[in-house]
């Protein structure tokens, strides 16, 4: 079973390369991030077209996910708990059935938390991800097999940003963003692609400013966490870097990974 993360960045801009690339990759469940719509505006008839059901917690102009699945879902939860005064559309989960029990995947799209001087949004991105910490602590406790798929808006480590002294001052890597995402992988969470490689110069966010994408002068920021019970069925996973060289793209990349899992 193929899952995808990819921040689409806009999907009524982008349908054309999100139905391509639908047809090209075909993920079994994809989890996309900032679509920048309400969900009635949603172009959900060409998603459908292609076999998915389509769950959306969108948002007017910024923000808002969704899950395409070509798997039936059996239960739908939009939005993050913790604060019921937090209105933005920024988390979605869907429940699936497989051949092993329960599937759980979750996409996300963590705060951006800049400029770090402006306390309200760099405190707003640590509440988040301390409100995403209870939420998963809680969820592993189910022993289900779980899929967190986002924009984390977190470079982990030096390794993961071609030239890592230019984010110093940056919210996607202060040591208390890094530390906290830190301590939700520490929850049990296999981190998918530093899984199989230690290797630098892989990323999934690339500029569209000063020929960030031809220099190579990127980010790794999507990742795909994985509960114990999901990474014992962990096969491979893969950056889809080309599409980052298509037509009006995104400045983010899908990111892949395979579970051994069947649909029921």
């Amino acid at each position: 079973m193929k899952i995808v993360t990819w921040n689409i960045n806009g999907v009524r801009a982008r349908i054309g390369n999100l139905t391509h690339w639908l047809t090209e990759s075909a993920p079994d469940i994809a989890c996309l991030q900032e679509i920048k719509t309400v969900d009635e505006q949603f172009p959900r008839a060409e998603i459908e077209a292609l076999g998915y059901n389509v769950e959306i917690y969108g948002q007017k102009g910024f923000n808002g996910v969704a899950i395409l699945s070509k798997l039936r879902f059996d239960e739908v939860i939009r939005g993050l708990p913790g604060d019921d005064a937090d209105d933005q559309a920024r988390f979605i989960e869907g429940v699936f059935s497989t051949d092993k029990g329960a599937l759980r995947v979750a996409s996300l799209y963590l705060p951006n938390g800049n400029p770090i001087d402006d306390e309200k949004k760099f405190s707003y991105k640590l509440s988040w991800m301390a409100r995403l910490e209870r939420w998963a602590e809680e969820r592993l406790s189910l022993e289900e097999a779980l899929v967190l798929a986002g924009d984390y808006n977190v470079i982990p480590e030096y390794i993961d940003a071609k030239f890592p002294e230019n984010w110093l001052s940056d919210a996607l890597f202060q040591p208390q963003t890094r530390q906290a995402f830190r301590r939700l992988k520490n929850l049990g969470f296999t981190e998918a692609v530093r899984a199989v490689t230690d290797s630098p110069d892989i990323f999934t966010f690339w500029d569209y400013q000063a020929g960030a994408w031809q220099k190579n002068n990127g980010i790794r920021i999507d990742h795909l966490l994985l509960s114990p019970e999901a990474a014992n069925r962990f096969s491979s996973v893969s950056i889809e870097k080309h599409v980052r060289a298509w037509e009006k793209p995104s400045d983010h990349v899908p990111v892949a990974v395979e579970l051994a899992f069947a649909p029921i």
